[in-house]
């Protein structure tokens, strides 16, 4: 086994929380790391005159080729320094797994140093989402979730959170997924990882998922969903980033006594507190926030935990969106029933919240919410 392989593998002591990621090896510098300001000197200092990075942008960006052999309107002589300086191979396709027709890809990447993430491709008729990962594993230590439960590898830089998105466009764009030629529409970070735990790297990628070409994919930043556990400070962050992405709160529970169990991080901010800044979030952004409530049978999916999560959320800019239980190997935790799930979300109308059960799309291959554990 690996060392990344073991370090993956390790699991963290109930309750534990590892904000910091262990030090390793940074993958090497790419252009979607860089801002075009500094895409332009990086290709100065190579010699090369300045335009040569809107080209390399436009290559990059707009018609989603990385392979500098293939971009003829740069010189030949300049193609390989380019290459070798801004185009290193980040991620390594390991395994792809199909399911819904072939139209939900769930890709497993191993990254430079070993390290396994997962992202997962969602074509509807209407629209087409990316689920990607942000980091190596997870340091929240959810219990439910079987990301949280390998603990934490390794932070991602920013290229390779957004080479999963320019993968998944090429994916598109070729026509390998049926339905035709297309271009994602959406990106949620719901993939491996806490997005807020890896706070600069992820915002270096928003940005470049969001900015006009040739700066960035221009894709709509209202279709862009970055989801936290609640690390409260990293949310007040991120509204003053101006950036009107939609934030999802992963609440699970509405009371402190069971939401210290299933999200350990609310050992450090508590429900009160973390939808306080979630309401600021809301107000600053003028974005609804999206509460994500798994319902575990027997744990939380009680009629009494409706009516209280109604109380906290309703007359609030918000949506609720309930995930039945996704299965991992091995654990206690199941989805409720259809009769309870059927009852909570009764109850969460009954307060004029406006409530939705998420699309389990996925399960079979082990890609739907909670299920990334990037196995070989």
């Amino acid at each position: 086994m690996s060392t990344a392989s073991q370090s993956q593998s390790r699991t963290p002591a109930p309750g534990q929380l590892t904000f910091v990621a262990p030090r390793r090896a940074k993958p090497a510098r790419h252009l979607a790391d860089l801002t075009m300001a500094e895409r332009k000197a990086a290709v100065t200092e190579l010699g090369e005159k300045a335009f040569r990075a809107d080209q390399l942008s436009r290559h990059y960006f707009e018609k989603l080729n990385g392979d500098p052999a293939l971009m003829t309107d740069l010189p030949a002589a300049a193609r390989e320094k380019l290459a070798t300086a801004l185009f290193p191979k980040l991620l390594t396709s390991v395994r792809e797994l199909t399911t819904d027709k072939g139209t939900t890809r769930k890709t497993l990447w191993r990254l430079f140093d070993g390290a396994l993430v997962e992202s997962v491709l969602m074509r509807y008729p209407d629209r087409t989402t990316i689920c990607v990962s942000s980091q190596a594993g997870c340091g929240m230590n959810c219990p439910f979730c079987a990301t949280g439960q390998a603990g934490l590898t390794r932070n991602m830089s920013t290229a390779e959170i957004v080479e999963q998105v320019v993968a998944g466009a090429r994916a598109l764009a070729s026509g390998e997924v049926p339905g035709g030629p297309g271009r994602i529409s959406n990106v949620v970070f719901m993939g491996m990882g806490e997005p807020l735990a890896n706070y600069k790297a992820v915002i270096g990628a928003v940005h470049r998922l969001v900015e006009p070409a040739p700066s960035g994919l221009g894709i709509s930043a209202r279709g862009v969903t970055v989801s936290t556990v609640g690390l409260v400070p990293a949310i007040g962050k991120l509204a003053e980033e101006g950036l009107p992405v939609t934030l999802a709160l992963s609440l699970h529970a509405p009371d402190d006594e069971l939401r210290d169990t299933l999200v350990p991080i609310n050992t450090r901010w508590k429900v009160a507190e973390v939808l306080d800044a979630a309401w600021k979030y809301a107000a600053r952004t003028k974005r609804r926030v999206s509460i994500e409530y798994a319902l575990i049978k027997d744990i939380n999916d009680q009629e009494w935990r409706a009516d209280l999560l109604g109380k906290l959320v309703r007359n609030k800019l918000v949506h609720v969106n309930l995930i039945p239980l996704n299965p991992t190997p091995g654990s206690k935790w199941t989805a409720s029933r259809p009769e309870d799930e059927q009852a909570f979300v009764r109850r969460l109308e009954f307060h004029g919240v406006p409530v939705t059960v998420r699309d389990t799309r996925g399960r079979e291959i082990d890609g739907a919410c909670g299920q990334l554990a990037a196995a070989e």
